[in-house]
């Protein structure tokens, strides 16, 4: 999770009284970086995905599943038998927000070859069965995106009781400080994203209106001190601190491009994408032990961290901050960053005047000097005395400080200090799968998605603002099916076909914007295509591997891929919201009351661990899959 500095944490405001020097230095070291690298070309393609964690306990006894609060522990162990004793170990652990969350990636990047695809899902297994295997008797590891009854009392082993009105960095009415990582990064973000913000974060879910839910849905809270009465919104489900998202788990995947050109035109491409599959993705239906009318965990995180005083929300006139900010620091992207994309900006991009004009100064471009400025209008939320005064020639901390906080859909990365790491971005909108067959499945559809977008120049662009609206889409119940997305017409336009049937037709369209470039789409007509509409993404793709030489063991492996793919567009297999719902439903002790006990909740756990573990099989999920896991 970004940059993990050892030192001693400031308070708020200690904080705030060197956010100017940060800020400062900051852009003193990414102008180092970027006139010592920007001519670097020829990098070749490395990637690598991140997979997020979850440590459980199954009590047989009680028929209850904990969140076993033993990261700490586990990664350690992890590190001592792997990158600790041999650098080339094929799998990397490192830390996450909560004790009871480890992320695993592989050793080393993939690198460009088509057979890389043939080693994904074989690396994610040897993560699994290599963080199972020092796991104490009755725990589990599961890649589930949102633990349904996080913040349920008892939900954690050990059991803490939070400390809502006592001395403590989250006050939350939920979830205890014990759920945070050791790592005083985790606790500072915390507490300084609370008292910037000068309140508890204030996350509301729509709840899911089932037969025999209350109507109105309205909570008491009994040790609330009238705050949460204030923030808690009729028929939704509250929740009131950073571990309600950052707590949650998800799927990544970062890119190096050849050059920084190939890397913002990547990052723009993408961007268009992540709304896309994160619908096709969506597993996180459950808040707090309730049924919530949203599939993706989203929305969630992005309130979980939302650090903006009632000034910058809008809710009261700019006194004491600079900005009126539209966004959560957690969100989509606000700026492309290609030439290409330049024209298709028409959000209002809040920019520190001042640093822009330093970066022009400097030789920066426009999109690029508006895009560092914008991620600079916020403050540095978790800064070490020890780690004020740095060397801006050969350090990177202060820019990373913001631009590791700053968590939106893409992110555009440049190169650390000294290394030989290319320019790269990273693809952040995906909730985890319950399988590594999944997983490996939705990474390597992104992989592809790259390959392809480069190999034929092709272009996704359409206005940002109708990005932010398909963001909003994408998260409600069952979008995959029942969405519409606005989505870019002509592909090829500007670029030479170069396959039969690329150019897509302009007549019989799903929903056309009038002469726009861009239209409403279903995801299935975006994903396998419609006759007169779209040619779809895997027929695409399709044709890009029957131009590629590709050994028959990889091909086979990646059409096992792209069917699961194909099938959850169509609706022919659910989503993991989807398979999820509908086992609540079907649970004999669910009472069409949209509450999720914990006799649910263990029977829920216990059917993903026998499925992720394949002691038994899932078809509505994901089929009959060949096994060619290397």
């Amino acid at each position: 999770m970004g940059l993990l500095s050892q030192g001693s944490p400031l308070t708020w405001e200690e904080t705030r009284k060197c956010a100017d020097h940060i800020r400062k230095h900051g852009i003193i070291q990414f102008l180092n970086i970027y006139h010592k690298v920007k001519e670097r070309q020829k990098d070749v393609l490395k990637w690598g995905d991140e997979v997020e964690y979850m440590l459980v306990e199954l009590d047989d006894k009680d028929k209850k599943v904990r969140l076993v609060l033993n990261g700490n522990a586990v990664l350690e162990t992890l590190q001592e038998q792997g990158e600790n004793i041999n650098p080339n170990h094929p799998t990397l652990w490192r830390p996450e927000y909560s004790k009871y969350m480890i992320e695993g990636t592989p050793g080393q990047p993939y690198g460009g070859t088509m057979s890389e695809f043939n080693t994904v899902e074989g690396n994610m297994r040897k993560r699994r069965l290599e963080a199972s295997s020092v796991l104490s008797q009755n725990q589990t590891l599961c890649t589930i995106t949102s633990f349904p009854r996080l913040g349920c009392p008892g939900f954690t082993k050990p059991e803490y009781r939070p400390t809502p009105v006592e001395k403590g960095v989250s006050k939350s009415l939920f979830f205890p400080d014990e759920a945070i990582n050791g790592h005083p990064r985790f606790s500072t973000l915390t507490r300084n994203i609370r008292h910037r913000r000068g309140e508890k974060v204030v996350i509301n879910v729509p709840i899911f209106k089932d037969q025999r839910t209350p109507a109105p849905f309205v909570e008491e809270f009994p040790e609330d001190d009238g705050e949460a009465a204030r923030a808690a919104l009729p028929d939704h489900i509250y929740m009131d601190c950073m571990g309600f998202g950052m707590g949650n788990c998800c799927l990544q995947v970062t890119f190096q491009a050849c050059s920084i050109d190939e890397a913002r035109y990547l990052y723009d491409q993408l961007a268009t994408f992540c709304p896309i599959v994160m619908a096709l993705s969506a597993a996180s239906p459950f808040y707090r032990g309730y049924v919530s009318d949203i599939d993706c965990r989203w929305g969630v995180i992005s309130a979980s961290v939302d650090d903006r005083t009632p000034e910058e929300r809008g809710l009261k006139p700019l006194k004491n901050n600079k900005y009126r900010i539209f966004k959560s620091r957690y969100d989509s992207i606000d700026s492309y960053l290609s030439c290409c994309g330049e024209k298709y900006n028409d959000i209002n991009l809040i920019i520190d005047e001042e640093i822009n004009k330093q970066l022009l100064d400097a030789g920066i471009d426009n999109l690029l000097a508006q895009h560092i400025a914008h991620l600079f209008i916020r403050d540095p939320l978790s800064v070490f005395e020890e780690k004020i005064h740095l060397d801006d020639e050969n350090e990177s901390d202060h820019f990373e400080n913001l631009q590791s906080t700053n968590w939106q859909s893409m992110r555009f990365k440049p190169p650390p200090p000294n290394s030989d790491i290319g320019w790269r971005v990273e693809f952040r909108p995906m909730e985890v799968q319950l399988t590594d067959f999944e997983n490996a499945a939705y990474v390597v559809f992104v992989v592809l998605l790259t390959r392809v977008i480069l190999s034929y120049k092709l272009d996704f662009l359409i206005p940002l603002s109708k990005v932010d609206e398909n963001m909003k889409v994408a998260q409600k119940r069952n979008a995959v099916l029942d969405g519409m997305f606005y989505f870019r017409k002509d592909i090829f336009k500007g670029c030479n076909p170069v396959f039969d049937g690329a150019a897509s037709a302009q007549n019989g369209l799903e929903t056309d914007c009038g002469n726009e470039e861009y239209m409403l789409m279903s995801i299935d007509t975006i994903i396998n295509g419609k006759e007169g509409v779209f040619q779809g993404l895997i027929p695409i793709l399709n044709c890009y591997l029957e131009n590629m030489e590709v050994d028959v063991d990889t091909r086979c492996t990646i059409l096992n891929y792209l069917k699961l793919i194909k099938k959850r567009a169509s609706g022919e297999m659910m989503t993991m919201a989807k398979w999820m719902r509908e086992f609540v439903a079907k649970h004999p002790e669910y009472k069409q009351d949209s509450v999720i006990t914990d006799k649910i909740n263990y029977d829920l756990f216990e059917k993903c661990d026998r499925i992720a573990k394949g002691e038994e099989q899932c078809p509505e999920l994901f089929g009959h899959p060949v096994n060619r896991v290397k």
